[in-house]
């Protein structure tokens, strides 16, 4: 199964904590918390079936923005794919983010998933690309 979410990726950042009472309840930054409630959204109209469950192969391809001060030559290379970001965000943060906001969603759990290829690239066009198979297809 293949979905492709027309979102710029938003990587996880540390959780932030606060004071309630005598305890302390973590939470998401807003950003972060944004951008699994759109990831969320967007799957529940793209995939209306049960979640997923087994042993799961998974394929992220996340393509974030281009910088505007670039060269046109450079500005190409990166589109072909022959340059890729080197750069920060980290694709593990990449894929925390992302695989947190599609937990019971696509997936029973993400502990279901044995098996993970990830890549980073650059697009005029940001979003997710996610290919989901059974290990034993």
């Amino acid at each position: 199964m293949k979905l492709t979410f027309e979102i710029e990726p938003v990587e996880q950042a540390r959780p932030r904590a606060t004071r309630m009472g005598k305890g302390i309840r973590l939470y998401d930054p807003k950003k972060v918390s944004v951008y699994k409630k759109q990831l969320a959204m967007m799957c529940k109209f793209q995939y209306k079936e049960q979640p997923l469950s087994g042993q799961l192969i998974v394929s992220l391809k996340f393509y974030r923005h281009i910088q505007k001060s670039l060269s046109k030559k450079e500005r190409k290379l990166r589109l072909s794919g022959a340059h890729r970001p080197i750069v920060k965000p980290d694709t593990d943060n990449y894929i925390k983010s992302t695989l947190d906001g599609l937990n019971g969603l696509l997936w029973e759990d993400d502990a279901h998933i044995v098996k993970l290829v990830a890549e980073k690239y650059y697009s005029e066009h940001p979003r997710i690309e996610i290919e989901v198979r059974d290990l034993n297809e």
